[in-house]
């Protein structure tokens, strides 16, 4: 008898949300200036966005509820954001575009709180990025381009945890064995 082995989803979701929070973290620590936004846009829609959700989508039939919401919301978030840049940004008021990050944020929160039974390094992921959020909601809301700064550095932490876990999940697959360690969760 066969069995018929799902493949797991979340490396294309985590290296698809690493490249493109790596391409906008750049912009927003002010190592790149407005032009270079396209890229993150085009990023943002192929591979942030579809990519992700393609993944969310996958986690749906492996009964995973986290891997779903995760990916599903995240490949959403970044369509949102390449859309809003594209067609809405010089009409929305600033404050109005800090409380969605900041609204992004509290959702990265609780779902930060559902990896307290998942391994150290998802651990680590979420809680970088919640504390992304935050950073460049405050960035905005004060006027403060050095938290904006901050918070791209934050978020470049973020997205490298996230390639991070990406890799190790395909690397220690094609091993079989633990190559790269993620710090299982120990109850």
């Amino acid at each position: 008898m066969t069995s018929n082995k799902l493949a797991n989803p979340a490396p294309l979701g985590l290296i698809g949300f690493a490249s493109t929070t790596w391409l906008l973290s750049m912009h927003n620590a002010g190592w790149f200036s407005g032009d270079a936004i396209g890229l993150v846009l085009a990023m943002a829609f192929a591979f942030g966005g579809t990519a992700q959700m393609i993944a969310g989508i996958m986690e749906y039939p492996t009964g995973n509820t986290f891997g779903t919401v995760a990916f599903i919301s995240y490949g959403a978030f970044w369509w949102s954001f390449a859309l809003f840049v594209h067609f809405f940004a010089a009409k929305v008021p600033g404050s109005f575009i800090a409380w969605y990050l900041f609204v992004w944020g509290v959702f990265t929160f609780y779902m930060w709180i559902a990896t307290f039974r998942k391994n150290r390094a998802l651990q680590l992921i979420f809680l970088a990025l919640w504390i992304t959020f935050l950073l460049l909601a405050l960035g905005i809301w004060m006027s403060s381009p050095a938290l904006t700064h901050a918070g791209g550095y934050v978020g470049m932490l973020t997205a490298i945890l996230a390639g991070y876990l990406s890799a190790a999940e395909v690397i220690n697959e094609s091993f079989e064995r633990t190559v790269l360690p993620v710090g299982p969760y120990q109850s």
